[in-house]
Parts: C-alpha cells; sequence; structure tokens
C-alpha cells in the first residue's frame, strides 16, 4: 500500500436530495458513488477505454451508512479500485464530511464489458494497462 490518497470528488447536498426526514436520501448516496467512479474513470483516460469498446459495468453495490447528512454539507466522495484474477474488480467509495465524519461506505463489484460481445473481459486490470487506462489514477495500490 502507498501513502497516496484515493481519487476525491466533492459534491455540496442539494435540498431536492433529503427524504421526509430532512435526511439525504438511501438512493442518493449511492448515486454519489456513481458521481465519484464517473469522474475516477474520466480522469484516468476513459476515452481510451471507448476506442477499445470497453466499458466499466456495476455488478453490484453495497452500502453501510454511519452518519446522516443534511442540506448544505459539503462532502467528499472518494474511490478507490483493487484487482483480483478473473473477470471482476472492486471499488471502495468513502462520503467523508469536511470534518472528517464517515457518512457512509460503498463497496462495488464491477466488471468490463466488452461492448461488440456484450459479455465481461477476463483480467480487467489487463486490459486497462493495455487501454492506456493510468492505474494510479484508478488505484492507490499501484
Amino acid at each position: 500500500m502507498t501513502d497516496r490518497e484515493p481519487f476525491r470528488t466533492r459534491i455540496k447536498v442539494r435540498h431536492y436530495e433529503l427524504d421526509t426526514l430532512g435526511h439525504l436520501n438511501h438512493a442518493v448516496y449511492h448515486s454519489y458513488g456513481e458521481v465519484s467512479r464517473l469522474e475516477i474513470f474520466e480522469a484516468a483516460g476513459d476515452a481510451n477505454l471507448r476506442e477499445a469498446r470497453l466499458a466499466p459495468v456495476l455488478l453490484e453495490s453495497n452500502i453501510v451508512y454511519r452518519r446522516e447528512l443534511r442540506a448544505g454539507d459539503v462532502v467528499d466522495v472518494t474511490c478507490d479500485a483493487s484487482f483480483g484474477d478473473g473477470k471482476v474488480f472492486w471499488m471502495t467509495s468513502r462520503i467523508i464530511k469536511l470534518d472528517g465524519t464517515l457518512s457512509a461506505e460503498i463497496k462495488c463489484t464491477l466488471g468490463l464489458m466488452d461492448l461488440e460481445k456484450r459479455k465481461l473481459v477476463p483480467d480487467p486490470k489487463g486490459h486497462f494497462e493495455r487501454a492506456g487506462i493510468d492505474l494510479k489514477v484508478l488505484s492507490t495500490s499501484e
């Protein structure tokens, strides 16, 4: 593991994202994680993926809620990828208030889809590397 910080996206909680209790709606936490995943792929060079006719696809998402968020709160949403063997990889996002309070943690399983065959490819990390994706942006362990 390195000393590098994971990728971060800053988001301000908007009034229309609240539930009837005045808290951030549960589904919006997932949306914040998706925003961070889209931003990290863009920063890592996702145009190269499109040229290679590949795209990351979300297979599973699990969230643990820690502390509520309210309108006007500003959060950093981190994103960090990890790789193993097989066709899947994982991304972890942490939604953190600016005072350091962890509001939620999202763990996702993803695959890399061949857009012509509509199938997951084996070794997504290798495909990312061959497509010129900057793995140091995607993962602090690279």
